[in-house]
């Protein structure tokens, strides 16, 4: 799936990467190289005018690691709906429970990818 993306959400992207939070970067210590079931996953992706945290195309997931700004956000919702009617599941998570329950974490997105 290549779509055009604007050199500013690129950019934007490439430095949400470098400053990743420690629940995003123990979550993608996790993800990277296939190492979570042989699901491939990029992290801070834009598309469509979001930047995802994680998302593996060939199982259409999104996984978002929130945190407490995302409270009951409006904009998330609006934005789950657009990538639902895109084919796209998302998952959220907290980042006390990916940095509490990783295990768990892994657990949920092996079995929403359907592995």
């Amino acid at each position: 799936m290549h779509r055009l993306t604007p050199p500013q959400h690129r950019k934007f992207a490439r430095a949400m990467r470098a400053d990743a939070t420690k629940a995003e970067t123990m979550l993608w210590q996790v993800l990277r190289n296939r190492q979570l079931a042989g699901l491939k996953f990029k992290r801070q992706v834009p598309l469509d005018g979001y930047i995802l945290d994680f998302a593996c195309f060939d199982a259409r997931l999104i996984v978002e690691v929130d945190g407490s700004q995302h409270a009951e956000s409006a904009g998330d919702t609006e934005r789950d709906r657009h990538f639902e009617s895109q084919g796209f599941r998302t998952l959220r998570f907290w980042n006390d429970e990916v940095t509490g329950n990783l295990d768990a974490v892994c657990v949920k997105i092996m079995r929403e990818a359907g592995r």
